[in-house]
């Protein structure tokens, strides 16, 4: 049995495993905090269950892994992987364990994203730039043009911009450092000048800021809450007379970096680049793991570009992965 190392606030019979497990992942550089929250839902469920072998039993996994009401395919598909591999570990130390099958829940690729028209687009950032400050947030309107350009002309995930500091925003090189941003990698941006030029004139609003401090300050100096800037981009597009079709359907603040991978394939293809040569470094400039996560978007823009739809059929066909109906 490995040891208990720092416990981690497990209870059941694999607590030990729980924590060497948790340990493992760690050490491997993955930050693993979401998964070490499913796992303690599946120690209770063992302490609750009164398990005590050490084993992970088919029947306890297989009740804990059903599809529970209102939850989504991606949340229970979370669950399945988890599993899977927290019981290959169980295996490796001699325990035995069952190992769900990987289409235990399976996750239909339907979304299709809210993306604001080109109209709806000039409305919105006419409505940012002419925001008036508040007693709350007395710097708002200096930050947030900046912030949602960024979100749109670079494809940034919304946590990776509030959690800029001064030193990841080189304005002399033209670079942005985003660090330990998703898979816990760092990563250079290079904004387009006519972004980089608007950073400059932002950044000499503030005079002598130390390098770890917040490119873009909250109301305390630390970085906006999430919360404060998805009310305000609701504030905005209500503003704008855009509907919201409500929660998970947007247009949603991540949107907009669906909105600059696909605007960047189509301008790509009207200037004629060879798209299969281009993708690999779109891929690298969204962060994306695997080309896999990009080659998504090359079906989408197909559909909502058709004009690009056979010279995509024709460049990358079997590669491009399909919608399917529900």
């Amino acid at each position: 049995m490995p040891s208990d190392g720092s416990n981690t606030g497990f209870h059941s019979v694999l607590s030990p495993f729980m924590d060497h497990f948790l340990q493992e992942k760690r050490a491997c550089g993955y930050a693993y905090d979401e998964p070490a929250r499913i796992l303690h839902r599946l120690d209770d469920l063992l302490v609750k269950e009164g398990l005590e072998t050490l084993e992970l039993p088919r029947s306890l996994a297989r009740t804990w892994l059903a599809k529970k009401p209102h939850e989504s395919a991606s949340t229970q598909q979370r669950r399945v992987t988890l599993v899977r591999q927290f019981s290959r570990f169980l295996l490796q130390a001699g325990c035995p364990a069952y190992v769900p099958d990987s289409t235990l829940a399976v996750r239909r690729a339907t979304f299709v994203p809210r993306l604001l028209t080109d109209e709806e687009l000039r409305k919105f950032f006419h409505a940012v730039d002419t925001l008036e400050p508040t007693a709350r947030s007395p710097l708002r309107h200096f930050i947030m043009p900046e912030i949602f350009r960024l979100l749109y002309g670079c494809g940034f995930r919304i946590r990776e911009v509030l959690k800029l500091r001064v030193r990841d925003v080189d304005l002399n090189q033209g670079i942005i450092t985003v660090r330990q941003g998703k898979f816990r990698k760092d990563r250079l941006v290079p904004p387009a000048l006519s972004l980089v030029n608007r950073l400059r004139k932002y950044a000499d609003r503030f005079e002598n800021r130390p390098p770890d401090a917040m490119f873009f300050p909250g109301p305390s100096g630390g970085p906006f809450a999430l919360r404060t800037v998805y009310t305000l981009f609701r504030e905005l597009l209500l503003q704008c007379g855009i509907p919201h079709a409500g929660r998970g359907k947007g247009p949603r603040i991540h949107d907009y970096r669906h909105l600059f991978a696909l605007h960047t394939l189509r301008r790509w293809y009207q200037d004629g680049e060879n798209l299969d040569a281009k993708l690999p470094l779109l891929a690298t400039y969204l962060g994306h793991q695997h080309l896999s996560g990009t080659q998504w978007y090359l079906h989408l823009t197909s559909e909502l570009f058709p004009e690009i739809t056979a010279r995509v059929e024709a460049a990358f066909g079997d590669v491009i992965p399909r919608r399917t109906q529900r």
